[in-house]
Parts: structure tokens; C-alpha cells; sequence
């Protein structure tokens, strides 16, 4: 099969595509046919050996994928050759073949499509399971939402207006605002020309939950003017820059701070997973949202695809897929 490689910690250009041996089926696991796979900032810091899970070169990235389930391995029985399945792993998802945990592989909704369901679970996941479970976010609040047409924000965005919420989407153009809008977001704030606390103040007063996978000087800003009781929420750092969160903030709001690693609760509590696509596979077939695909590019053009996300120029997701449709 082909697979595009990571032979050695770097930036995607050094990634190749080349043909390698299949992955080995093992117990509890599925091969799934690629169709596609969407890729995430993660995938960029997968590769530079600075993200949380760090791979031994040589790998594939890719940590999430729509296909066809090609065969099962030993004692499993939530799914059988044949089936339409979205599969989602830490790395290994470039590929033509990828070999993923079964209890990770979700069945794909009949009106689905593969590059949909490739752009699918990692960023709507993170956003539901963030606003829901973590902030609390309720029916008639302000959310804020930073980088709000990268993948995980403009996902944010949809699932807060989907949960009641009055959304502020900031992002740093004005195309990358109208994308914005296009799926939902009620207030804009460009970023890069406004400032964003005196804006959100102007708008609406303050905002009750903060969504963040920026990062950088935008938090701070965006942290003085969280409402009383408002709920900040840390997804990832797109910037580059890991901010410090001053305390006192916090106490003077008696307002909280929490985080989202969403990937962690693949081991450490699967049952919340399961229930979150649950509702949004169900959200998704009652077409309350439908992904946004900016980009889609074949494996060949892969190193290509990882480049846009890392040069913040996509919007929603890229998709790279292997020619099987």
C-alpha cells in the first residue's frame, strides 16, 4: 500500500510517499480501506515530535479516517467487512490501509459522505465534548470563539448556536470572518484590526464561556472580558505561544479555567466519546450541520494539505483522499 511517512522529526515537506507493508491486524482491531483523511493541527506537531503522543519514526499521521472496513481481527464483533465506518487513532491515517481499534471505529451514517466523515470526528468531537461537558455552555450565553474558521473553531461555532448559544466568532480576515457567519456565528471581531476586549464589551458586555485553541496574546485580552461565572476553556495552542493565565482574573470573576485533550478520553473514559457522537452523528443526519471542507487534495499531494493548516491560509478542514472513489 501507499503511505505518506515521517522518516524523521520535521516540517511536512520532509514528508514522502512511498509504498510500505500494510500495518498487522491484531486482536480488537479492524482494517478500514481508506477513502480519506482528515487532517489537524495535531498532525503538525506529530510530525515535529512536539505533540503529546510521540511516535517513533518511520510513521504515517493522519488521526482520522472514513473508509470501508476491509477485515476484523480476533473478538471483534461492533462491526464486519463491508461496513462504512469513520476510524480515528493517534497517527497512521495517510495511508491507503490503516489498522484502528475497533471500540474507535464509529458506524458512518447512510447520508454521509467519506470525505465528510473524514473532516468529521476530531474537531466536532473536541468542540461538543468541550462546550458541553466542560464549559456547561447553556441556552441563551455568549460564546466566544478564538481562530473561529480554523476546523475546531468554526465546529465551535456551529455546536454552540446548535446548543442555544449566542456566539462571538473572532478570527484575524475578513474571509475567514464570512466563513464564519456562513455556519452561524451571530457577532464578528476581526482581530487583527479590533480589539477584542473593548469589541466584545461594545457587543454584548462580556462573554460566559471562552473557547480557545490559539492561544498566545488573544487569551489575555479575551480573558478580560469574561462575564461573572464565565468559563474559559483552553483547546490548544495554533499560535505557537503557550500563555500564562493571570490568577487573579479568576478570582476577581469567580470564573474558571479548564482544558480539553480530547484524545485522552479514547483510554481514560470511552463511554464519553460513544455518548458525544451519538448526539452529533445525530445533529449531523438532521442536517444541523455539515462539515466544511476548504480543501480537498489526493495522498499524492498530502505534504501539500499538511502545509495549508500550517500556514493558517485553510479554513474548516482539508481532506486528503486516496482515489478509491
Amino acid at each position: 500500500m501507499r503511505a505518506v511517512i515521517c522518516k524523521q522529526f520535521g516540517d511536512p515537506a520532509d514528508l514522502v510517499l512511498e509504498a510500505v507493508a500494510p500495518p498487522d491486524l491484531e486482536p480488537g482491531t479492524v482494517r478500514v480501506d481508506v477513502h480519506a483523511c482528515g487532517l489537524n493541527f495535531a498532525d503538525s506537531l506529530i510530525i515535529q515530535g512536539k505533540y503529546q503522543v510521540k511516535p517513533t519514526p518511520p510513521f504515517a499521521p493522519g488521526m482520522e479516517v472514513a473508509g470501508v472496513v476491509s477485515e476484523c481481527g480476533a473478538g471483534v464483533e461492533t462491526c464486519a467487512p463491508g461496513d462504512r465506518v469513520i476510524g480515528m487513532m493517534s497517527y497512521g491515517g495517510l495511508a491507503e490501509q490503516a489498522v484502528v481499534e475497533a471500540a474507535r471505529v464509529v458506524p458512518m451514517p447512510d447520508s454521509m459522505d467519506f470525505v465528510s466523515g473524514a473532516a468529521f470526528p476530531v474537531v466536532y468531537g473536541t468542540s461538543h465534548v468541550a462546550l458541553d461537558r466542560r464549559a456547561r455552555l447553556r441556552p441563551g450565553e455568549v460564546l466566544l470563539v478564538l481562530g473561529a474558521a480554523g476546523g475546531v473553531g468554526l465546529s465551535a461555532v456551529e455546536i454552540g448556536k446548535i446548543m442555544g448559544a449566542r456566539v462571538i466568532a473572532a478570527a484575524s480576515s475578513p474571509e475567514k470572518l464570512a466563513v464564519a457567519k456562513a455556519h452561524g456565528a451571530d457577532l464578528l471581531i476581526d482581530y487583527t484590526k479590533e480589539n477584542l476586549r473593548e469589541k466584545v464589551k461594545e457587543m454584548c458586555g462580556g462573554a460566559d464561556v471562552i473557547y480557545d485553541p490559539v492561544g498566545g496574546d488573544a487569551l489575555g485580552e479575551a480573558l478580560r472580558c469574561i462575564n461573572w461565572e464565565g468559563r474559559l476553556i483552553v483547546i490548544g495552542f495554533a499560535s505557537g505561544t503557550i500563555p500564562r493565565i493571570p490568577a487573579n482574573y479568576l478570582l476577581l470573576k469567580n470564573c474558571a479555567a479548564v482544558g480539553l485533550f480530547w484524545g485522552a478520553y479514547a483510554k481514560r473514559d470511552p463511554a464519553v466519546v460513544r455518548a458525544s457522537f451519538e448526539t452529533l452523528l445525530g445533529w449531523y443526519t438532521d442536517k444541523k450541520f455539515a462539515p466544511h471542507v476548504s480543501h480537498r487534495l489526493p495522498l499524492e499531494r498530502a505534504t501539500e494539505a499538511l502545509a495549508l493548516i500550517t500556514g493558517r491560509t485553510a479554513t474548516g478542514k482539508v481532506v486528503v483522499t486516496t482515489g478509491r472513489d
